[in-house]
């Protein structure tokens, strides 16, 4: 019996007829890369393959790679297998990978979600035989509102924030979250400042995307400019030194897991906005639905409740173990 074209082992998700890995969590010779956060683009490997626009952000991240890249839907072939780039909608130069050899196709997810969230190319539907998803927000308990009604949310608070003379603090990773709600806050409300995390990923990605004009916060700044002005920070920020020079200060954090509110007290934030780089349950199961897929692998997220679920409906679900962290609570990057 010929083994899964897609396995997963030690090292990742493997394809042994082109030996190469799929998102690999450890060194390896030919990787095929989904997109830049650091669980699933890690330093170490021989060759890269990737996403055109995901190359100068996996370059800043691990320095200077052999790395090779694709166009969406460009089919280059390694060994007979046929692979290709499908936008995820994740974060900027987010991409499925889809895997096709002797008719038999297989798509894995990477990260996505469904929203156009106005700055990574929309998630796109890929018809296949066996689907791995990502599950981070699987549980009925997630139900993402519009962004819109989220962003007005968030320049409401910044808004309220400005009229007591305090400065907005507003915590998100620092690519993808950031870039997205630099993309979609008011500008007439007032300044917009970053920290140096945030602004030198964003820098990286400004080719690619129509981003407002944002100031670095440095030793320089002066606590007065502050005031009024809301300032995007990776959560590594909240509760250092850095964020003293913002008295007075609010702080909200931007995250899928604001929707339990004991998320918001352990991460001692004043305000929670619910909004998230993944896919909610509904968008879960509509995008598996949209697939046509029988087989489904669920990988990190609540994988044993939502694969038990899929079973429930009739799919041949099963969870598979990595090393993938989803939107973590303690990382600039997840």
């Amino acid at each position: 019996m010929n083994p899964p074209l897609l396995q997963f082992n030690d090292k990742g998700i493997y394809c042994q007829q082109a030996d190469v890995y799929l998102d690999p969590w450890r060194p390896v010779k030919n990787a095929i890369i989904t997109h830049g956060h650091s669980d699933h683009a890690r330093w170490g490997h021989q060759n890269y393959i990737t996403h055109y626009s995901n190359i100068p952000i996996i370059k800043h991240r691990l320095g200077e790679i052999n790395v090779s890249g694709k166009n969406w839907n460009e089919t280059f072939t390694i060994n007979g297998v046929k692979f290709s780039f499908h936008p995820a909608g994740h974060i900027i130069g987010s991409a499925q990978i889809r895997v096709e050899y002797k008719g038999e196709i297989w798509v894995f997810t990477g990260d996505y979600k469904t929203e156009d969230d106005g700055i990574s190319v929309p998630y796109e539907v890929v018809k296949c035989h066996s689907f791995i998803t990502e599950c981070t927000f699987g549980l009925p308990a997630f139900k993402w509102s519009p962004q819109a009604d989220v962003m007005t949310e968030i320049n409401n608070w910044w808004a309220e924030n400005r009229a007591e003379g305090k400065t907005s603090v507003l915590f998100g990773y620092s690519l993808g979250k950031a870039q997205r709600l630099l993309k979609n806050l008011d500008t007439s409300i007032g300044p917009i400042y970053t920290h140096g995390a945030i602004e030198n990923m964003t820098n990286i990605v400004r080719p690619q995307i129509d981003l407002p004009p944002t100031i670095r916060v440095t030793a320089e700044t002066k606590k007065e400019n502050l005031l009024g002005s809301i300032v995007i920070a990776p959560p590594s920020a909240h509760g250092s030194t850095w964020i003293r020079k913002m008295t007075p200060f609010v702080t909200g954090t931007a995250s899928g897991w604001m929707t339990f509110r004991g998320a918001r007290r352990r991460r001692a934030v004043d305000r929670g906005f619910v909004l998230s780089d993944h896919c909610d349950w509904t968008g879960l199961l509509e995008s598996i639905k949209a697939t046509g897929a029988e087989k489904v692998i669920c990988t990190h997220g609540y994988s044993d409740i939502f694969s038990k679920y899929l079973r429930e409906l009739g799919y041949d679900a099963r969870t598979a173990h990595t090393q993938y962290e989803g939107e973590t609570n303690d990382t600039d990057e997840s």
